[in-house]
Order: C-alpha cells, then structure tokens, then sequence
C-alpha cells in the first residue's frame, strides 16, 4: 500500500492505494474536515456515524479501518473509504461544501438510469469522454474496435466453458503479457 497526500482546497487528504484491490482509500476525518470546516472532525465523524447506524446502515461495509500517518508523524488506524464509500457518506453531510457533490452524485445516478432505457447514450457518453480527453477519433476507434474484439473473445470462451471471474483474469493477464511484456497489473 502507498500513502499519498492529495490536496482539496488547499487542505491534506490522507489516502492510500491498496495494490490489491486496486482501489484508493481515503481518510474519513481528513474528508469531513474540509467539507463541513468543523474545528473537530473528529468528533463530528463520531456523531455522524451513530446517526447513519440509526439509519440503518452498516458502516462495516463503506468504512475500514487502515494505517496512515497522523498529524504527530506516527501511523495510527485512521478510519478510511473507497471513492463509494466517501460518496455515501458524503450524501449525510449537511455542508454547503458538499452541495455540489450530492448535485453531481444526482445527475451521475439520472444519466446512468437514462443509459438503462437508452443503451446507446453509454456509447454516446464513452465517445465524448474520450474527445475531452484529447483523443483523437481514430484512437477512438481502434478503441472501440479492441472492446468489440474482446467481447468475441470472452463470448468464445464462455461457449468453451471459461468461467467468467478469475479463469477470465488468467487468460486476459497471459494475453496482456504476450502483448506487451507485462502482467495486466504492471501495464495498469
């Protein structure tokens, strides 16, 4: 695991990359100061997790605990999300900062439903997602091209029985390295 230091508003966001899970955590306490300017958000995260428990939920399930370091240079278990854990959580802030989070997390959650009804609009989106990116429309392409010759591939495999899941990761990671030299993990 990697500890870093990300900067919101000019203020430290403690995280942490789980090699792993190849997902990045982030410090609760750090998270809640910035978005409620509590002089304590300490004891704020304190309050606010009796009152998402009485609300049913199961906080074991968005929040661990992980070792980072603390403001006296020691490492210390510091409570920790993934981005949908801190998403969730940030949905119980009552902040003006986190405002504009709750307004994005809202229309992310309207355009995904609107991709149910409309899968063509994923597309839509995936291609203009790529534009902003700065890529051009024949990278765009041969991209789309890979994803439809990958698909080919895994419906071969599960009509020759493959399961999908770590047998997929198998054969994907011994293509990636055929490729290009590297485990899939290497080459992320």
């Amino acid at each position: 695991m990697d500890n870093e230091i990300k900067l919101f508003e000019g203020s430290q966001i403690r995280s942490v990359w789980d090699n792993e899970k190849e997902e990045w955590y982030f410090s609760i306490i750090d998270i809640l100061g910035v978005l409620t300017e509590s002089e304590n958000p300490r004891k704020y995260w304190s309050v606010l997790k009796t009152r998402l428990k009485q609300e049913g939920n199961e906080l074991a399930t968005i929040c661990s605990q992980l070792k980072m370091n603390a403001s006296d240079g020691k490492m210390r278990n510091t409570d920790v999300a993934d981005m949908q854990g801190i998403f969730r959580i940030i949905q119980s802030v009552p902040s003006q900062k986190a405002e504009p989070f709750k307004m994005w997390l809202a229309e992310v959650g309207k355009e995904r439903i609107d991709e149910i009804i409309d899968p063509e609009l994923t597309i839509d989106r995936a291609l203009a997602t790529y534009l902003k990116k700065g890529y051009t429309r024949e990278w765009i392409n041969q991209r789309l091209q890979a994803i439809q010759v990958r698909k080919e591939l895994t419906d071969t495999w599960q009509d020759h029985g493959v399961k999908a899941g770590k047998e997929y990761a198998i054969l994907t990671n011994e293509i990636t390295k055929a490729w290009s030299g590297m485990t899939t993990r290497q080459y992320k």
